[in-house]
């Protein structure tokens, strides 16, 4: 099905392009950890949001769009503009999925509309299920196969009074534009912030798009196709990375990201696969979205009404996971985003080559190369 109006996505996009940014930088902000390795994918945790928010009334949906960063109707119409404009090639996949899970219980009806809306902008298919051991095999199966064996397992269990399951999965893969060559790998050493030292393979190549700001400097690096590509910031020796994310803006990364210096850069990638989950609840109430997890005060009435008044849906949990290899090939990952609902009730060229070896720890990204969007952001502080 699609939606009406669609000529109208374009500009709805590029509305997108500043919210989108912000909101990633908000979100990668709340959840980064100095101890840690994170990654995060802002374009899988958008659409199962939005998709929620397409239930909300009140208090709950004006939080959930400040969130957000746009009206969901705007929302809804910037998201699909934007994905559907995505490059998805045969050697730079990106490929997105949306479901929503329903208990099969008469207590609860859904409002069409709800349904309808979600699968006119997200393509979202519906399921209406038992809750039990095989509705848990089905929805990790679904997010399995749809992120290409990525993400295994999202949902490890499923409570009696969870009513529905908001989900996206996401899956990139891509080759190099030029793949790294045998001899181009090396052995290396990587240093932690606390001076710790690593024994690392590095990947060695020569690229054409720096990026500096005053703490921190960096390059792009094109996969095949050039619809896509590997970013990297790596702060200054004395500037701790933590502090570097801290000073970051989604005004400041679109800007970094969208003027590059057209210049030789010798480079090195360290190797690396990595896994990541996290339960981002309280990083949505930290960025004042608090309604829609209580009890008492969300409002979600526009996805459905129970037979009792003193029933009520909530936000239960956000669960994340993403997963990532980073080879001499090119770069495979992998996302998905879950929300369950229980109820409660211009270029010069330099005079020498730049160098930015990733032999510390830096920032990551895997970005759209027309609109600069984070589809994937990390931090790496060891190499797993």
């Amino acid at each position: 099905i699609e939606p009406e109006n669609v000529t109208e996505n374009i500009s709805a996009a590029e509305h997108f392009d500043n919210a989108g940014s912000d909101f990633a930088i908000q979100l990668f902000k709340e959840i980064v950890n100095e101890e840690e390795n994170v990654l995060i994918s802002p374009l899988s945790v958008y659409p199962a949001l939005a998709m929620t928010a397409n239930g909300a009334n009140n208090n709950t949906l004006s939080q959930m769009e400040q969130t957000l960063r746009m009206p969901i109707h705007e929302l809804n119409e910037a998201l699909y503009g934007y994905i559907s404009a995505l490059p998805n090639e045969e050697t730079s996949k990106l490929y997105l999925a949306n479901s929503i899970w329903l208990r099969d219980e008469e207590d609860l009806t859904i409002n069409k509309a709800f349904l309808q809306t979600n699968a006119n902008w997200y393509n979202a298919q519906i399921y209406k299920t038992s809750f039990d051991d095989t509705a848990l095999h089905d929805i990790n199966t679904w997010v399995s196969d749809k992120t290409d064996g990525m993400i295994e397992q999202i949902v490890d269990h499923i409570d009696n009074d969870s009513y529905m399951y908001l989900i996206n999965a996401l899956s990139f893969d891509a080759k190099w534009k030029e793949p790294y060559e045998k001899p181009s790998v090396k052995d290396g050493v990587f240093t932690q912030e606390d001076s710790s030292k690593q024994d690392v393979e590095l990947m060695y190549s020569s690229e054409y798009q720096y990026i500096q700001d005053e703490n921190a400097k960096g390059f792009l690096k094109p996969y095949d196709g050039g619809a896509y590509a590997f970013a990297a910031l790596l702060p200054e020796e004395d500037i701790s990375l933590a502090d570097y994310i801290d000073s970051l803006s989604g005004k400041k990364l679109k800007k970094l990201l969208s003027q590059t210096e057209a210049c030789t850069v010798h480079t090195a990638i360290p190797k690396f696969k990595m896994e990541y989950n996290a339960n981002l609840n309280q990083a949505f109430i930290s960025l004042g979205m608090k309604d829609a997890f209580s009890e008492t005060e969300a409002d979600f009435s526009g996805i459905g009404t129970f037979t009792s008044p003193e029933d009520r849906l909530f936000i239960n949990r956000v669960l994340h996971k993403t997963s990532i290899s980073v080879m001499e090939e090119g770069t495979k990952a992998g996302a998905s985003t879950v929300v369950e609902i229980k109820e409660t009730g211009a270029f010069r060229q330099p005079p020498e080559p730049k160098e930015v070896y990733l032999d510390r720890p830096f920032v990551y990204m895997i970005i759209d190369c027309r609109q600069h969007f984070p589809i994937f952001i990390g931090t790496l502080y060891n190499v797993p």
